[in-house]
């Protein structure tokens, strides 16, 4: 339920069960904070807070071409490692649910969902996120693709659609509009570019004709 609706089901009880409107009002107060920090890609400090005490183990990966190694608790969301640990802030928090696709990222070539990853998961492989993509300097193909056909509007799907595009065209070199339409359903899109999006993909096929 979202916040709005708990403030209005709240508001509307019967008199003998109504919370007193300054309690309300804090009520209100914290969970529209809550919920623009989710909004904003920031790590709520309670969840912060428990990783404190928190279980670490020591996991070794490749992030973007780059070993490293990290200690840190093993059920810990990957997405959070990315963009607070290692400052890597171009995948994004979206539903955190793994629904919506913003927060995708590279493992082992596939496309996965970085909010419901457990960071102990990349153990020993290899992780590509927007920022790695490119390569020598030189945007990758999908990118450059989404660039000229204009793919996007607040870019906020962006990173999550392009890594999501990577993988599917390199598993499917020449695809159909069909074929592309449903590897790409899951990542949302709220400002409607699918037709150009679909439209880079395509471009971005030709370019690459199963190469990387």
């Amino acid at each position: 339920m979202e916040y709005a609706q708990i403030v209005q089901k709240n508001s509307t009880q019967s008199s003998t069960n109504e919370l007193p409107r300054s309690k309300l009002w804090g009520i209100y107060n914290v969970l529209d904070l809550a919920f623009r920090s989710k909004l904003r890609g920031i790590e709520p400090e309670e969840i912060k807070n428990t990783k404190e005490i928190a279980m670490k183990e020591e996991i070794q990966f490749t992030i973007n071409g780059i070993p490293r190694k990290i200690k840190v608790d093993g059920d810990r969301s990957l997405l959070w490692v990315l963009r607070a640990d290692l400052g890597l802030t171009g995948t994004k928090y979206g539903c955190g649910e793994g629904l919506c696709g913003a927060c995708t990222v590279l493992i082992d070539d596939e496309a996965v969902r970085s909010c419901n990853t457990a960071v102990r998961e990349i153990r020993g492989k290899q992780v590509v996120t927007i920022e790695g993509l490119a390569t020598g300097g030189e945007l990758h193909p999908v990118q450059k693709a989404f660039m000229a056909h204009d793919a996007l509007q607040c870019g906020y799907c962006t990173p999550g659609m392009i890594l999501q595009a990577t993988a599917f065209l390199r598993q499917n070199p020449e695809p159909s509009t069909v074929d592309i339409i449903d590897a790409m359903e899951d990542n949302l899109c709220r400002c409607g570019a699918h037709k150009r999006i679909v439209q880079a993909i395509q471009a971005a096929a030709s370019e690459m004709k199963g190469g990387r």
